[in-house]
This record gives C-alpha cells, sequence and structure tokens, in this order.
C-alpha cells in the first residue's frame, strides 16, 4: 500500500465530509513525485483532446479547483473540477455525504456547494498545464433561467478550461434535471452555441442513468444538432437497488458507486446505439477496475471517470488500473486505446 492509499484508509475513519476537506487540503499540501509517463498504448482522445490516459477525475471531488497541482500527479489522463455556479452557494445541510462501506458506495445531496465562478475562474488561471483539466458547471439553486447561468458560467471560463461539462444531471439541485427535455435542452444548447461563437473549447454535455433509451437517443440528437463536442455517461442515480445493506441506504441524495454498474452500462449502451460512433462518450459510474473501464471502452466510451472508488480504493487505483488496462489492449492486439473504442459492439 502506497502512502496516498494508506492515507486515504486512514480519512475513511472520518466523518466523510470532513475527510473530504482534509484530502483537499492534502492534494493542495503534499509533496507528490511527477507521474511516469504514460505506456503509449493508452493514448486515447475526446474528439480534439489528445490525451495520454483514458482514465479521468469526475467531478464532485475539487469543487472548487483547490487542488489541480496534487491531482495533476495522481496520473489521470484528465481532471475535471467543480460543479460550480455563477453565485457562491453553501449548498444542503449537514449531514449531506454518507459512505455505504458495506456496498462500496456513496449517497451525496450536496447541493452544489461552492465558492462561485469568480474564485474558480481565478485558480483556473494559476492551474497547471501537464494534464488537461475540465470545468463542471452547474446552476443556483435559486435561479430561474437555470441556462442562463450556463451560459455565465461558459462565457466566464473561456480560455482557462481546456474543455467544459454542463452538468443538467445533479438530483440535488430542484428542476435542473428537466433541462434534459426536448424543449429545454435545445434551448440550453442553442444559447450555449451562441455563446461560444468561434471558441474552439469542446463541450461535453453530463446526463443521468435515470433516463429511457429513447430518452438517451434524443439527448444524443440534440447534442449533435448543437455542436456538443461529447456526452458524459452518467451522473449519480436517484434509484436504490433491493441489494443495498447500509444503514444509510435510504438517505434522499445521488448514489454512485459499485451498485451503480448496472445503471450506468446500461445507459451506455443506448448513448453508443443512439450516436453509432457520430458523439465521442465518456463513462461514469461503478467503474473500479482495469476490467470494467475496459468493458466500458469497448461498449463505446472513449474515456472514463473515476470518483467514488477512489474513496474504498486510494489514488492507487489510477494506476492499477491503467496498467491493467495497457496489459489488456495488447493481449487483445490494439495499438491504442483509441483502437479499442466501441469494438465489442
Amino acid at each position: 500500500m502506497g502512502l496516498t492509499d494508506l492515507g486515504a484508509a486512514l480519512l475513511r475513519r472520518l466523518d466523510p465530509e470532513t475527510a473530504h476537506g482534509l484530502a483537499i487540503r492534502a492534494l493542495q499540501l503534499a509533496p507528490l513525485p511527477e507521474p511516469k509517463p504514460d505506456d503509449p498504448v493508452l493514448r486515447t482522445r475526446i474528439g480534439r483532446l489528445e490525451l495520454p490516459n483514458p482514465v479521468g477525475l469526475a467531478a464532485g471531488l475539487d469543487k472548487n479547483g483547490e487542488a489541480l497541482h496534487g491531482l495533476a500527479r495522481l496520473g489521470f489522463g484528465f481532471v475535471e473540477c467543480g460543479s460550480v455556479t455563477p453565485r457562491p452557494q453553501p449548498g444542503n445541510s449537514r449531514p449531506r455525504l454518507f459512505r455505504l462501506t458495506e456496498d462500496r458506495a456513496i449517497i451525496n445531496r450536496m447541493g452544489f456547494n461552492n465558492a462561485g465562478l469568480e474564485a474558480f475562474a481565478a485558480r483556473l488561471e494559476r492551474r497547471p498545464r501537464t494534464v488537461v483539466v475540465g470545468a463542471n458547471l452547474g446552476a443556483n439553486k435559486d435561479t430561474e433561467d437555470k441556462a442562463a447561468d450556463y451560459v455565465l458560467g461558459l462565457t466566464r471560463l473561456k480560455g482557462l478550461a481546456d474543455y467544459v461539462t454542463v452538468n443538467v444531471s445533479s438530483p440535488n439541485t430542484p428542476g435542473l434535471r428537466a433541462l434534459q427535455g426536448r424543449t429545454a435542452l435545445d434551448d440550453l444548447l442553442g444559447r450555449l452555441s451562441e455563446a461560444r461563437g468561434d471558441d474552439p473549447t469542446p463541450v461535453f454535455l453530463k446526463i443521468a442513468p435515470d433516463l429511457s433509451s429513447d430518452e438517451i437517443g434524443m439527448i444524443v440528437e440534440a447534442g449533435l444538432d448543437h455542436r456538443l463536442d461529447a456526452l458524459v455517461v452518467s451522473n449519480t442515480t436517484l434509484d436504490r437497488p433491493a441489494s443495498l445493506r447500509s444503514p444509510h441506504r435510504n438517505e434522499a441524495g445521488g448514489l454512485s458507486g459499485a451498485p451503480v454498474q448496472a445503471r450506468a452500462r446500461a445507459a451506455l449502451q443506448a448513448a453508443a446505439e443512439a450516436s453509432a460512433g457520430r458523439l465521442p462518450l465518456i463513462a461514469v459510474g461503478g467503474i473500479d477496475s482495469g476490467d470494467e473501464a475496459y468493458a466500458r471502452i469497448r461498449a463505446g466510451a472513449c474515456a472514463v471517470q473515476l470518483y467514488s472508488a477512489l474513496v474504498y480504493d486510494g489514488p492507487g487505483l489510477v494506476g492499477r488500473i491503467k496498467r491493467d488496462l495497457a496489459d489488456r489492449l495488447r493481449a487483445d492486439g490494439f495499438a491504442s486505446a483509441a483502437e479499442a473504442v466501441g469494438t465489442a459492439r
């Protein structure tokens, strides 16, 4: 067990939100070594973005972009920070973060707690250039015109992030998931496209796993109509599988981690079938091993993102997944991860 994994194990003994804050502080202060260069077989791309490896960090860990220099040294191919809203907001009342240890899962109802767009932008101006950095955008809870909040975020962060993800799928902001309907989505994506102009920064959309195949197909077509660069599949779920054992299983909020695997796989399959290679896909939800990452890539994902599994397995999981992926790619005769995308369909 490496020192970073040992630290993660110790943090699991603390209250989840306290542990989260200490993890961010440690990533700011710890003198982590530079990661070794990635195996060339791990190379992939998300549209115009070239990545040294397909293993990324999902949004939610570093909401304010405070620990990007530390995160850049953990071996990720890309790091997504946020969600950020135009105005600072405290989020929902505590407790709002729960470990479901027996299920290797997490439930959160954080409510987009963050320091706001200006503080976030200031940190991105000092971001590391050694890793691809994405910014995840949210909307303030009390904003009536939520699409306007996303336009504000996109406009303010021009030139500061390598890509921007529009998060319309958090279950913890009232009315947010309604933006996944076709009429609201056309309005949102149309306004974002107009705000982008000729800015080449890629724009992704993060969707919920609690959608039907038809709904996902509609979102794919809307994304293509409005120049979307990728779809992130998917966010936390409101579903509570009957297999959950933890005493926290009935807490309100979004469920993530191992129990989401099946639902996230199904959402990815639906998106892959609907897009037929026309729209890049990023897989999220229950990815905790090289085997699972490889399965999502072969199912159609250009890249994958982790978060909940890091809580239980520590940052060393990133390197373990990459090593396993490299072995599997070579064993199956692929020269790069990009070549393996969608080969199981």
